[in-house]
């Protein structure tokens, strides 16, 4: 009776839910600089109207992150529900069919703009999910916690690392939900069970400098970084031998759950470069030089290179270990790697320095949880589509839950196609965030009921 109860709120209050996620989109938060008190706030004057208690910690510059609960109980089963506020800058918005900030609604079937994907769609949602619970004063014996971060775009040290060290510490947590998209169209949705590391590093090259005119005078730093490059690939070799949590062919047959047959998804693997790409990225470490810049004039030797490359990594894989592949690389094709930046003129160089990174994580023992399967049946039952189990390529604030033994049952499932995110005309189906809202307030009766 109490589920049928929230499908019937959330129907006829489906146009309020819909202003309140356009409110979110609306309201600016790109990082850099941040902005997410902004959004903040919206979600406290959501939340207050229905007597639920929100903390709101401001940081920086009009910064802040927000945790509210169900209640003031903690001792029962507790269950979290987490998202972040910042969002990428929107680029050229000369390139935007529709503004990023005017959360136009298009056919009545789709949201656009910066965020509704990555991820507004998702902390919209698991507020209304909790709004939703209160307002119907279902008699729970446990307790909801919605944390709405920032700083996930920039790594998440401020926001859901801040959080879990100085206010959610003293808060058992017995399941977790991150609410990043991941609908992988044609597919439905997946429950994404782990993410791969990041490790973002700047490589310069010090060269000699001289007179273009003389080339073999000087030590072209470009020359040097494209040696590199050529030789790349034999990084492979160098970085310890690691097995992927979960096998490509694992990986296929976990796919295979989301189609009516086997033919029919194997026609679909093929067709589709980017489910097959997406797989096997999932299945291995890889590396890709996204920057690069060099030379001061047309007619001088460059003494200076500098690319940024991407790592990812999978669990059991460090910041570390890419570091000494990469000096071992560096030095098997003849070139030093000193720890500064600067040196004497005459002198030619590798330089590394880590601008970013992120570790890995995997719930390992998922298989086995029972919490997970009735997730599965009631995101089966919303969707009217079977759901799949999958890994994530990219990296994500779930990582901070399991790497610091918070809650290893932690997931990843929310509204959005993951291809859209970061994206020109960003966009949500409307009936994708309705589901959404559906399956967080449906799940969280049912696990603390």
């Amino acid at each position: 009776m109490s589920e049928e109860l929230i499908l019937n709120r959330i129907e006829s209050n489906r146009e309020e839910y819909i202003e309140f996620f356009r409110e979110l989109i609306k309201t600016k938060s790109y990082n850099p600089p941040g902005n997410e008190k902004n959004v903040a706030l919206k979600i406290e004057e959501f939340l207050k109207k229905s007597n639920i208690k929100c903390d709101i910690f401001p940081f920086g510059d009009n910064r802040a992150n927000l945790i509210a609960y169900l209640n003031d109980q903690f001792e029962g089963k507790n269950l979290l529900y987490n998202g972040h506020m910042d969002v990428v800058p929107p680029g050229n918005v000369d390139d935007w069919k529709y503004p990023p900030l005017s959360a136009t609604i298009k056919r009545k079937k789709f949201i656009y703009g910066r965020g509704t994907a990555d991820m507004k769609g998702g902390v919209a949602a698991m507020a209304i999910a909790l709004k939703i619970l209160k307002d119907l004063e279902i008699e729970l014996s446990g307790n909801l916690i919605f944390n709405a971060v920032a700083d996930e775009e920039t790594g998440g040290k401020f926001g859901t690392g801040w959080c879990l060290e100085n206010v959610l510490e003293s808060i058992k947590c017995d399941f977790a939900i991150v609410g990043e998209t991941s609908n992988y169209k044609p597919l439905s949705h997946a429950i994404v069970l782990g993410e791969k590391g990041r490790v973002q590093l700047k490589i310069i090259t010090k060269g000699i400098s001289g007179h273009a005119s003389v080339p073999f005078l000087g030590k072209n730093a470009i020359y040097m970084m494209s040696d590199l490059m050529q030789n790349l690939d034999k990084l492979d070799d160098l970085m310890p031998k690691i097995k992927p949590p979960i096998s490509l062919e694992k990986l296929k047959t976990l796919l295979r759950a989301s189609f009516p047959n086997q033919e029919s998804f194997e026609r679909v693997y093929k067709e589709q470069p980017l489910l097959a790409n997406v797989s096997k990225a999932l299945t291995q470490f890889t590396k890709i030089v996204t920057m690069i810049k060099a030379g001061i004039k047309e007619n001088v030797i460059p003494d200076h290179c500098e690319a940024i490359m991407d790592f990812r990594l999978l669990p059991g894989q460090t910041k570390e270990m890419v570091l000494d592949a990469l000096r071992q690389l560096i030095t098997d094709i003849g070139y030093e790697v000193k720890d500064e930046p600067t040196g004497h003129p005459d002198e030619y160089f590798f330089y590394l320095e880590v601008e970013g990174a992120g570790k890995p994580s995997y719930w390992s023992d998922w298989e086995n949880s029972e919490d997970l399967k009735i997730f599965y049946d009631i995101v089966e039952k919303c969707y009217n589509k079977k759901p799949f189990y999958f890994l994530l390529p990219a990296s994500a604030d779930v990582s901070y839950l399991r790497n610091t033994n918070y809650c290893k049952n932690s997931i990843i499932f929310g509204p959005g196609v993951g291809t859209t995110a970061h994206s020109v005309d960003e966009y949500v189906e409307i009936e994708d965030f309705i589901n959404a809202i559906k399956v967080y307030t449906l799940y969280a009766y049912n696990f603390l009921k």
